[in-house]
């Protein structure tokens, strides 16, 4: 078999799975896309996401001194990272690598050097895709804001130091110029900055739809399916097991999100995939609000308008797949808003105040895996992106679809190899 104009089964339809089927289908590849539910649907972490195309966001979740706040963590049910006692004795291997990975700040700096290479120019690359599919309003390029109540924490935050270290740029704002730019943010914050490269997506949910309607109509194959495994036959891929039979092809791409731990432990690879649990409240036609995209230090949480209303997201939880969502979390980022934006109306109906939860796929150092399996080249993973699936989805796609056609990746992938944790 030619690496090109294979058989590709791609497991995922969110934005990394629907991105690799567009990039496959343009070196060649037959496509079959995989997924029980609809692309773009409520059920997808894609749905979900806050929105924000931030190719800033390179630092991981935790820093040097992180592992000194978990017994808060553990206190704190609502806390902005939460970890359920219950299932503390099952996550305890991924927490303790969690915290081991960023245990120094050149291990931050060594994260966030290649997750630079990863999200750089993905809000162009973004808008590439989004004007292929035929939705070009829904990625838009006007930077996001990060308050402060003041300069103080910005200048103790390792994170911003670093950032500046690998070439990130940003332009600083004070009381007055914050105002000018945002005149119904709560006055408590005085400080922010503006990172002009970064976008959003005004709803992450419609852009996945588009982008799978574009694949199907370049020639990719859908199938409603669960996938549960992956079978090889004399050291090659022979199909993807799915509930509802086997699906033969010649090469599979694992990107089902927070689902993909299964799927690479069928062919030998127990990944330390786990899932933070994430939420956001969404207000419809809320009357005021920020102008721009914006994350607020204290809060913890982002704040985007999207064409169904005013959504914030934020916080993690670590409860695994089936616990039961807390929505205490999600009345927290509500009450965080309207914290925020003290202009909005206290009166609104609880009918336009729309609440979610999913799975965010994370990989306990911040860095998703993307490569190939250890027992095959047929098959490349691509999931644990975290906090970054959809930003980082763009190249990732390409980064795919290279590896699936034996090119030379555009980026260097040693850092996101697989194999770091084999």
């Amino acid at each position: 078999m030619t690496d090109a104009g294979r058989h590709v089964a791609i497991i995922g339809a969110g934005a990394v799975g629907v991105i690799s089927a567009i990039e496959a289908l343009r070196f060649g590849h037959r496509v079959t896309l995989i997924d029980p539910g609809e692309p773009g649907g409520e059920q997808a972490a894609s749905y979900g996401n806050a929105g924000w195309l931030s190719s800033h966001s390179v630092i991981p979740p935790a820093e040097p001194g992180t592992w000194k706040k978990v017994p808060g963590y553990l206190m704190d049910p609502l806390g902005p990272l939460a970890i359920r006692w219950s299932y503390l004795p099952k996550a305890l291997p991924w927490l303790i690598r969690y915290l081991l990975s960023s245990r120094t700040e050149a291990q931050v700096e060594t994260t966030a050097r290649a997750l630079r290479d990863l999200l750089k120019d993905a809000p162009q690359l973004h808008r590439q895709l989004a004007d292929e599919a035929g939705v070009p309003e829904l990625i838009e390029r006007r930077g996001v804001m990060h308050v402060f109540p003041s300069r103080t924490p910005f200048d103790g935050d390792l994170g911003w130091r670093i950032r500046k270290r690998v070439g990130i740029e940003w332009l600083e704002l004070n009381e007055d110029e914050m105002r000018q730019r945002e005149p119904d943010l709560d006055p408590r914050y005085k400080f922010g900055v503006v990172v002009e490269e970064a976008g959003r997506c005004r709803d992450p949910g419609s852009y996945v739809a588009a982008l799978a309607a574009h694949a199907v109509a370049s020639g990719a194959k859908r199938v409603a399916a669960r996938a549960t495994g992956l079978r090889l036959q004399d050291g090659r891929l022979a199909a993807v097991v799915t509930e509802s039979g086997e699906i033969a092809c010649d090469a599979a791409v694992v990107a089902a999100g927070a689902r993909s731990k299964q799927l690479s432990a069928s062919i030998g690879d127990p990944l330390p995939l786990e899932t933070e649990r994430g939420y956001h409240v969404m207000i419809e036609n809320p009357e005021s609000g920020p102008r721009n995209s914006m994350m607020a230090s204290d809060a913890k949480m982002v704040v985007n308008w999207t064409d169904k209303g005013l959504r914030a997201a934020g916080t993690v939880e670590i409860a695994g797949l089936d616990a039961a969502p807390n929505w205490k979390r999600a009345e927290i980022l509500r009450d965080n808003l309207f914290s925020m934006f003290p202009k909005l109306p206290k009166n609104i109906p609880a009918s336009r105040i729309k609440t979610w939860f999913g799975h965010r796929p994370s990989m306990p150092d911040g860095r998703p895996c993307i490569g190939y399996a250890r027992a095959t080249r047929d098959v490349v993973y691509a999931f644990g992106h975290g906090h970054i699936g959809l930003v980082g989805s763009a190249r990732t796609g390409r980064l795919v679809a290279q590896l699936l056609s034996g090119k030379t990746p555009e980026i260097v992938l040693a850092p996101f190899a697989p194999s770091r944790f084999l």
